[in-house]
């Protein structure tokens, strides 16, 4: 779960297992894979975050954008959380990866988020 100091993550449910790249064939059709944050909140500082974050995150999956996020993700969606070192709290971010149309959807219906797009 850990991948270095302060930085964690986890899937929403259970990985599907596949490996992610830019440009994917999938059924039959070369698809451009768009990896970007669909949703982020924060957490103040508490002893447990990631038992603190467990209702946040079942919200945003129950919500529309949530239902319809793991629904077209290409894998399943994951969280990430690291250190807020200056609200010394946490952020989490949910990522998903999208094929282009469905990231056009997605950023014409609920992408108004400043940066949601991650640059590899």
């Amino acid at each position: 779960m850990s991948t270095a100091y302060g930085y964690y993550s986890g899937y929403i449910g259970k990985s599907k297992g596949i490996c992610i790249n830019k440009y994917m064939i999938i059924d039959d059709t070369v698809h451009e894979v768009h990896r970007i944050i669909v949703h982020r909140f924060r957490m103040g500082d508490v002893e447990d975050p990631d038992l603190y974050a467990a209702e946040p995150l079942l919200d945003w999956q129950n919500s529309e954008m949530g239902k319809w996020v793991m629904a077209h993700s290409v894998e399943t969606p994951m969280w990430h959380r690291h250190a807020d070192v200056s609200s010394y709290g946490y952020e989490y971010a949910i990522e998903a990866w999208l094929k282009e149309k469905d990231y056009t959807h997605w950023q014409f219906k609920w992408g108004s988020f400043v940066g949601n797009h991650l640059h590899k």
